[in-house]
């Protein structure tokens, strides 16, 4: 069965060249513009992996991984992070909040490729009691 990524991100440029990218290479792809769809769309179709932007209308990603990680529904999904902020401010905050990840925008698809597969797979080894 192929993956589910949740792409959350409001520039629909991003989501598009996201989404096609990923389909290319079977993983199946929900979309959310703003904060609330995210966390919506996370509740409703519980991806395998969220690729979160942090500067979104209507929840930010900050807010919107607190809103994820305190539901037991929501709180094991892996997120990778997304952002043209600089790097030394996210890179903290994802040390902080327990991410599996930061892409830094512009990115290069091979990298955000590369990104997601080592995310699952770290993700199905806790899953299966490995380290």
């Amino acid at each position: 069965m192929a993956k589910k990524i949740l792409i959350a991100d409001d520039e629909p440029d991003v989501v598009r060249v996201l989404a096609t990218r990923l389909r290319e290479h079977s993983y199946e792809v929900i979309s959310a513009l703003d904060g609330i769809q995210a966390v919506s769309h996370a509740h409703r179709e519980r991806p395998d992996l969220i690729l979160l932007d942090i500067r979104m209308p209507a929840k930010n990603g900050y807010a919107v991984l607190r809103s994820l990680r305190m539901s037991s529904h929501t709180d094991r999904i892996p997120v990778l992070l997304l952002s043209g902020l600089p790097q030394d401010h996210v890179r903290e905050k994802v040390a902080e909040l327990g991410v599996q990840g930061f892409i830094s925008k512009p990115f290069d698809a091979a990298q955000v490729l590369d990104e997601i597969s080592g995310a699952l797979r770290r993700s199905e080894s806790r899953c299966n009691g490995q380290s």
